[in-house]
């Protein structure tokens, strides 16, 4: 006989979060949902707006078939609600009464217009907490306006060091200022939600996503303050003399061989080129080359780039990478799609996971970055069908279905 096993447990089980969260929120909604969570995704009768945004599984119908979307909003159930409709606002507020978490990405002041704002909330649930991911806050000079991924990026100072030093600035892939936001929002959802538990009152937690790009900007003010310079582009330029990308056999490594605190690699950097017999490599034992302002100029750059260049393209990332593992030299492949894809450190976690979307293609989508040990982050369910769970979570909570906004079209 075979034993069945109980799943582990959920590190987020008992948790129930109502998702508005849309383009700007459905992420932070997913690392709930993920968790064990019991994450409801409230959807106007058109559906939350990542189900419109390609790209589209081939073959697929929108809106069951968006990529964004059915990663977002995998292990969630999805309820159809008309929040602009007396008995949709109605229906939400029963559903706040059983919620510990509402994140939503509204203007500032629409919720409250509809009377679901902060207030409104706190008076059917003292516990709640309200999550506002928004472009610049609730409140300040630039709360009103709108803003995409690239406003955010712009305004926070990120775009300002992206890209190379002779042309424009450059966004980086995907939009990292909406998963920033999503991120900080988790993280202080979640600190508000267990504070909650603890004194039996909810908060209102008000993200801007500029200004969690601005955290990204690191230690862009610190050069200015440590080195009197002003952090500018390089992209894949040397900064310093031996520290960039540089092209190789089958695509590119990047490699940092000196710097702030890097100048103890510079020497065993030099011996492995002198020792692979490299024309020009016995200069860089000169000691101008442990000065780290003489790593800075064009002529350090110029003559590190004319050495190691040149050898760099007879060589595989692979191969790059292997002599600087044996070298303990920090020299590291620029993985493209397919590296990432067939990596064996991410195959050895099991990192990938496949799912079965509704309209049963199988997908291929990253799973969690960590590992819990006794209560791990599981896929139970794909991202649902518009309205798929409306009756099931509406009854479960005695509310009636007429409550909600006519989704006979949207289950069938």
């Amino acid at each position: 006989m075979q034993t069945q096993t109980t799943p582990a447990p959920g590190a987020l089980d008992g948790i129930t979060v109502l998702d508005l969260g849309g383009a700007l929120g459905n992420y932070c909604g997913k690392l709930f949902a993920d968790m064990g969570a019991d994450v409801i995704l409230i959807e106007p009768p058109g559906g939350t707006a990542t189900r419109h945004q390609g790209p589209f599984i081939e073959g697929g119908v929108a809106p069951e078939s968006s990529l964004r979307h059915q990663y977002e909003n995998t292990n969630k159930r999805s309820v159809v609600l008309d929040l602009d409709d007396a008995q949709g606002q109605a229906a939400f507020l029963e559903l706040v009464r059983h919620a510990h978490l509402v994140i939503e990405n509204e203007a500032p002041g629409v919720m409250a217009r509809r009377g679901l704002g902060f207030a409104r909330l706190r008076e059917v649930n003292p516990a709640i907490t309200l999550t506002s991911i928004t472009p610049f806050g609730q409140e300040g000079p630039y709360a009103e306006w709108l803003a995409t991924d690239l406003t955010a990026m712009a305004m926070g100072g990120m775009l300002y060091l992206a890209g190379y030093p002779d042309t424009a600035p450059m966004v980086a892939c995907g939009e990292q200022a909406v998963g920033a936001a999503n991120l900080f929002a988790a993280v202080a959802s979640l600190a508000a939600v267990s504070h909650a538990e603890q004194s039996g009152t909810g908060q209102h937690v008000d993200v801007s996503m500029q200004e969690c790009v601005v955290m990204g900007l690191e230690n862009a003010v610190q050069f200015y303050d440590l080195e009197g310079t002003i952090r500018k582009r390089n992209a894949g330029t040397q900064r310093l003399a031996g520290t960039g990308a540089f092209r190789c056999k089958d695509g590119y490594v990047y490699l940092m061989a000196g710097g702030i605190g890097s100048n103890r690699f510079w020497g065993v950097t030099t011996e492995w080129l002198v020792d692979e017999g490299l024309p020009g490599a016995e200069q860089f034992r000169d000691a101008r080359w442990n000065d780290q302002t003489f790593l800075a100029t064009d002529e350090a750059k110029r003559i590190f780039q004319d050495v190691f260049a040149p050898f760099a393209l007879t060589r595989t990332k692979a191969e790059l990478h292997a002599k600087g593992r044996e070298r303990r030299i920090p020299i590291a492949p620029i993985c493209d799609a397919s590296d990432i894809a067939a990596d064996p450190q991410r195959a050895h976690r099991s990192y990938f996971v496949d799912v079965e979307s509704r309209s049963g293609q199988t997908l291929r989508m990253p799973g969690a970055p960590y590992q819990l040990s006794a209560t791990p982050w599981r896929l139970r369910r794909p991202a649902p069908r518009l309205g798929e769970h409306t009756q099931e979570v509406l009854s479960h909570y005695g509310i009636a279905a007429r409550a909600a906004a006519d989704t006979r079209s949207t289950e069938a």
